[in-house]
């Protein structure tokens, strides 16, 4: 299939860049494959990571760039070729040159960060295979090189395949579990769920339509043991034949809320799932509860509609997203809960402020809009048909829900929702960051928590305001003027603190000790910041000739140092750095001029007199 047309062209780029008059080469096919499957897989919305389909894409892309270096290809080279690839195949998939831009964007940026980790990398595999006594090389080896270097076991497998070396896998894997055995058991959780034992009855959940539902308990568990009866003052799981309160999944938290009877009363924490029950962990906080007891279980209404207007708001965001940045963008993850919503997608660089500012706006707009958020059951086939997204690596059953909110956002969802986008109110997004390669995370909040941090913006705009004496529309020119006469006033200060570090430096020359021609003055200063200690430096060498001058300025209980020597004297006493280091511990610099800094030393009077001895030892010797 490499004689083929789409592939030539593809192999002759690759070739040319190379400088090779041969295209038979191997690692140009193996190059040349890679660039169709990565940039198809980039188009689909897979972005490199760590794990998941974006740690094939990963692998695929470094495996390419490896056979690009064994052809002199050391500069980034690989996104040059979505191009090539573009021309060759993009009127059978029109959507490869839409993303050409986005594509070549990705694989630049993942070319460039895996240049460092392979320089790295291979410095260190080739010392190891230096030291190899064998064929084999130690899982030890693969291991640091994959956990401390991010070089990948199946890359280091490749090299060691070229030179008819053998892996100890069975060795790489044993570390990879016992950093997977240290890793889990510094985890500390307050609830052990993995350690709750299983039970065979299920739990029919009403919450999308009530609140509140008559029930009976099938189920205690008290200390991970089935229990008949628990008292006021356990803490225990109590499992319903059906309930109101929804057990986390798809990133929302579980419900809230209390199981009671006319006198007894069981606060519910948290919500969970396992298997086909809902569990209810909470606290008896008064009476005793007993199984196939009547209770009634209430969720915390107000709990549960801050929770539904943040989920509505967080699938707002997700259609926002991919209008404004592009269909690429995917759900990585989320949390849904009653203070705050967090959206994790897949895009392959930061969100710049115009666009964050245009997502809000969309997603404000969609909420004014007042749009029906409408439900609907069905066959996945069906919701696939009807343009419905789905999570990439969820299970989904016989039947599906579909949530729409009018044409502008179709999704599987089980989670509870508002009746309509107008009841979110208002959507305030509070910030944007990266979590991991190709992964953003937007942090937002809605409803009453949106409207209290506007409300607290504005208190503090207006306490600036007065404080700046200023009204709320002057208060930004007020800032900006208040900024640059600070800077002014900063030039001005440096000018002062240089002309004083220059008269003062004409009162220390008399403390200056001569030895054999060399001038030698250390002295201890006051607070004297790092550009006037550097002026101060420079004068009273000006004016001492040959000489070796050591300044330490003393603010609080730190120290900064600054060392010079007369290149003329170098011959003959130490470099500056080893002044810096007799009082500060290390010191490093050119041999004329050294500082550094350092906890002031309780004895910095004799360690700055052991300078006269430091220089006096030199010229003896």
């Amino acid at each position: 299939n490499y004689d083929i047309d789409i592939f030539k062209r593809i192999i002759d780029d690759i070739a040319k860049m190379a400088g090779l008059n041969n295209t038979d080469n191997k690692s140009l096919r193996v190059i040349a494959d890679h660039i169709r499957s990565c940039s198809f897989l980039i188009v689909d919305g897979v972005i490199p990571s760590n794990e998941g389909r974006g740690y094939v894409l990963r692998r695929i892309i470094r495996r390419a760039i490896r056979h690009g270096h064994k052809l002199g290809l050391t500069e980034p080279f690989f996104h040059r070729l979505v191009d090539s690839l573009s021309h060759e195949m993009g009127e059978a998939f029109p959507e490869l040159p839409k993303s050409k831009a986005r594509v070549e964007k990705v694989l630049l940026k993942e070319e460039e960060q895996f240049a460092k980790t392979l320089e790295q990398g291979l410095k260190i595999l080739e010392h190891e295979l230096q030291q190899l006594d064998g064929k084999v090389i130690p899982g030890d080896v693969i291991f640091t090189l994959y956990d401390t270097y991010g070089f990948p076991a199946d890359l280091t497998g490749d090299i060691a395949r070229e030179r008819g070396l053998i892996l100890d896998m069975d060795g790489f894997d044993h570390c990879m579990a016992k950093q997977r055995r240290q890793s889990k058991e510094g985890s500390h959780f307050a609830i052990d769920y993995g350690d709750i034992p299983s039970v065979e009855t299920e739990s029919s959940f009403s919450g999308y339509d009530l609140n509140v539902q008559d029930s009976l308990i099938t189920n205690i568990i008290l200390d991970k043991e089935p229990v008949d009866k628990i008292s006021q003052g356990d803490t225990a799981i109590i499992v319903l034949n059906q309930t109101p309160f929804y057990a986390e999944s798809g990133g929302q938290v579980g419900d809230l809320g209390i199981i009671r009877t006319t006198n007894n009363i069981f606060i519910v924490k948290d919500t969970q799932k396992h298997g086909n029950a809902i569990f209810h962990y909470g606290e008896v906080q008064k009476g005793e509860f007993t199984l196939k007891q009547d209770v009634e279980a209430h969720v915390d209404e107000k709990n549960r509609l801050a929770i539904m207007l943040n989920h509505t708001g967080t699938h707002l965001l997700h259609a926002a997203l991919r209008q404004e940045l592009g269909e690429h963008v995917l759900q990585k993850g989320s949390l849904v809960a009653a203070d705050r919503l967090r959206f994790d997608f897949a895009h392959y660089e930061a969100i710049n402020n115009q666009q964050l500012r245009e997502i809000e706006r969309l997603v404000n707009e969609k909420i004014r809009e007042n749009l029906l958020v409408a439900t609907e059951l069905m066959t996945p086939e069906d919701a696939q048909d009807a343009g419905a997204m789905a999570l990439f690596g969820e299970k989904y059953g016989d039947t599906v829900r579909v949530l729409s909110m009018g044409d502008f956002s179709k999704e599987l969802c089980g989670g509870t929702h508002v009746k309509r986008t107008g009841d979110i109110g208002f959507f305030k997004l509070l910030s944007e960051s990266g979590t991991a390669a190709g992964v953003r995370r937007i942090e937002g909040i809605t409803g009453e928590v949106a409207l209290d941090w506007l409300m607290n913006a504005e208190q503090q705009l207006t306490r600036i305001a007065r404080a700046m004496k200023a009204s709320k529309g002057d208060i930004v020119d007020k800032v900006d003027a208040m900024l640059d006469k600070n800077k002014q006033l900063e030039k001005q200060l440096d000018k002062l603190q240089t002309k004083l570090a220059t008269a003062s430096s004409l009162d220390y020359i008399e403390q200056a000790v001569e030895i054999d021609g060399i001038k030698v003055l250390a002295l201890k200063l006051d607070d004297i910041d790092n550009k006037a200690l550097r002026d101060m430096l420079d004068q009273l060498r000006n004016k001492l000739g040959d000489s070796v001058v050591v300044l330490a300025s003393v603010k609080g209980e730190k120290v900064n140092v600054i060392a010079g020597v007369t290149k003329s004297c170098l011959n003959r006493v130490p470099p500056a750095a080893e002044y810096v280091k007799l009082i500060c511990g290390k010191g490093g610099g050119r041999p004329d001029r050294a500082q550094g800094g350092s906890i002031a030393p309780s004895d910095l009077d004799a360690k700055l007199a052991g300078v006269v001895n430091l220089v006096k030892e030199a010229v003896a010797a």
